[in-house]
């Protein structure tokens, strides 16, 4: 079966709907599947074409058996709805004329979460004559409209009549959570095209590791209890919080005339980190280190830094139904998380053990927390086991020979 793919996000980005694809294509590849992904040239999320590549018409390499074809398109940075909606605009446009000279596709996967890229898969599947499927890793334009970048009007209720469009024109589509089938089931989709296939870890990359003797010596990090936030520093993700939480912590500090020895590193790129990065330092706060983006290769050593993990989204209905990637990437390392999600994903740390639940946006909550923890060494090894322990149930291998039967029943 020849599979083509089409995705804005590929490595060596490094973000989930880029790990999600390649990892989900390798092991498609592996089973003695073809291949073919059109995507771009590797910018996100500064919107600067990475070392080794041009933003050229067309460009090809091969990655572990997957035949990847680069195309032109609009970059620019992870901001600014307009000049966004150019690059989504851009590469559905130029990513469907680049399909034409894909040869012998059985059938066509978009992958959301904006759907522009997702109209492409449709023009091709009808161009093509084959199945098209829907990968769906977040219900758009609603989140658009859930980090405040569209007001509802008659733009917003225009795409959301596209989206509902894409939905049933799906041959199948595969959601990431069961918030999301279940939402697409209550606005009329059949519910026996769509399947969920989760977020997942790649096990052979994120395992346990002693830290990074020489990384935590160039931080400073030494006899530090450290907690952490790896990931794009977006609009969705409500980081002022641990900004917020920080300062909380060093004005205890402070007060107490005592140093509690909690630092809280911010490693990533995106629309607020420059902004996040004033914040602290209007605030004076020595307990916050902002790290740029490094390597998928890299980053398991930053994980292995941590004591805990922080994962935060805005405080939205929309994210009760989402389960951040990096949740799993924890458990596989088996580093605790604080959890400042509500709704399917805190029911994963919750009903396993892997960490403690905290509300959305409450610095106080936050704060509070870390200070506990950071005096209960037993409890965390707690957690800690139980994240090694469920790990394999969101073995990304096991994944995608799921993702691939249910492609599979597409044609």
């Amino acid at each position: 079966m020849h599979i083509l793919f089409l995705t804005d996000n590929f490595p060596p980005e490094v973000n989930a709907p880029a790990s999600r694809t390649f990892e989900h294509c390798r092991e498609w590849v592996n089973l003695g599947e073809q291949v073919t992904v059109i995507t771009c040239a590797p910018n996100f999320p500064k919107g600067k074409v990475f070392s080794g590549y041009r933003n050229r018409l067309w460009q090809t390499e091969t990655m572990e058996g997957i035949r990847v074809i680069r195309v032109w398109t609009y970059i620019t940075a992870n901001e600014g709805f307009v000049r966004r909606s150019l690059d989504y605009l851009s590469f559905m446009v130029v990513a469907t004329i680049a399909s034409l000279w894909i040869r012998k596709v059985d059938v066509v996967i978009g992958t959301s979460p904006q759907f522009f890229t997702v109209c492409a898969a449709y023009v091709v599947g009808l161009l093509k004559h084959v199945p098209w499927v829907f990968e769906l890793r977040d219900i758009w334009p609603e989140s658009i409209k859930a980090v405040g970048s569209m007001q509802d009007g008659p733009l917003y209720r225009m795409l959301e009549r596209l989206e509902l469009f894409l939905y049933k024109k799906a041959n199948r589509i595969i959601a990431l959570t069961q918030s999301f089938k279940k939402e697409l089931i209550a606005r009329g989709v059949e519910a026996d095209k769509i399947d969920v296939v989760t977020n997942g870890v790649d096990l052979s990359l994120f395992k346990p590791r002693n830290k990074n003797v020489a990384l935590v010596q160039s931080l400073g990090l030494e006899n530090q209890f450290i907690a952490g936030y790896i990931g794009t520093i977006g609009m969705a993700h409500g980081l002022e919080t641990l900004i917020e939480a920080a300062e909380i912590i060093q004005n205890i500090s402070n007060n107490q005339n005592q140093n509690h020895n909690i630092k809280i590193l911010l490693l990533g790129d995106g629309a607020r980190k420059e902004s996040l990065k004033q914040l602290a330092k209007d605030k004076g706060l020595s307990n916050l280190i902002f790290i740029d983006t490094v390597s998928k290769a890299e980053v398991a050593d930053y994980w292995s830094l941590l004591d805990i993990s922080i994962i935060h989204l805005k405080k939205d209905p929309l994210f009760e139904k989402v389960i951040p990637s990096k949740l799993f990437e924890c458990m596989a390392m088996g580093i605790p998380v604080l959890h400042g999600v509500l709704g399917e994903s805190a029911e994963i740390v919750n009903s396993l053990g892997v960490g403690k639940t905290i509300s959305p946006e409450s610095s106080q909550e936050l704060a509070k927390e870390l200070l506990r923890l950071a005096k209960n060494p037993q409890e965390l090894e707690l957690m800690r086991q139980a994240g090694l322990i469920s790990a394999g149930r969101f073995d990304r291998a096991r994944l995608a020979q799921k993702m691939l039967t249910v492609v599979k029943f597409a044609l």
